[in-house]
């Protein structure tokens, strides 16, 4: 029941192209780790990443981003046809700009020490296991939660708080990856930067209308 009510908030024209574009950021981010498995890697961290403190505890903002985003891109794609292919568009674009970057850039950190046995050092450790430093720059945390802001600021009929409270919590995204030691200063700049220029391509014509007859054609074919 809960599945079939959000597949029916989302209308018949964006919902393939949804699909598509979450398998399209695995194929990206997965596909480009194993290419690039055994190349040199670059460190961008510098004297402003080193002095940020480590905050283990900000795990819990980190984690969470996936729930933000999945309520984001359900709204965003929920809009009417234009506004919802622009935000899938702008998706699309800014992953294939990350696969570039993380194919001819491929980069790394150094990750601290995890000392303590609370919870959220426990998450850490989880994490750190489970995702290996790689496929940092531009950072696709960041890069998301601000395509989230965009996408609900510009949406029609969006309630105040809602954009103010998707603005709030894309910057404390931002941060956590930071003090979770997932990302440098210039991971999270790159990663805003991108889905800024990706959101306003999205919006030029060529761009869009191209999109747009893609992303028919996908859902003609999923009927």
């Amino acid at each position: 029941m809960k599945l079939r009510f959000w597949l029916s908030a989302i209308p018949d024209y964006a919902r393939l192209p949804l699909v598509f574009v979450v398998i399209w950021n695995q194929a990206v981010y997965c596909g480009s780790k194993l290419l690039a498995a055994g190349w040199s890697h670059y460190d961008l961290t510098t004297a402003f990443d080193r002095a940020t403190p480590f905050l283990p505890w900000t795990v819990s903002v980190y984690l969470a981003s996936c729930v933000f985003w999945v309520l984001c891109y359900i709204y965003c794609a929920s809009q009417e046809k234009r506004q919802a292919y622009r935000f899938l568009c702008a998706d699309f674009l800014a992953k294939a700009v990350c696969l570039v970057f993380f194919l001819l850039l491929p980069t790394t950190n150094v990750r601290p020490a995890i000392e303590g046995s609370s919870l959220w050092c426990v998450f850490m450790r989880i994490l750190y296991q489970m995702d290996s430093p790689t496929n940092l720059f531009p950072s696709i945390h960041c890069l998301v939660s601000w395509l989230c802001f965009l996408g609900v600021r510009d949406a029609p009929r969006t309630p105040k708080a809602f954009r103010y409270g998707a603005f709030c919590v894309a910057v404390a995204i931002f941060l956590s990856t930071l003090t979770t030691k997932q990302h440098v200063i210039a991971d999270v700049l790159g990663g805003v930067l991108l889905a800024q220029i990706s959101y306003w391509a999205a919006n030029k014509a060529p761009v869009l209308s191209r999109y747009s007859r893609l992303a028919d054609c996908l859902s003609q074919r999923g009927r």
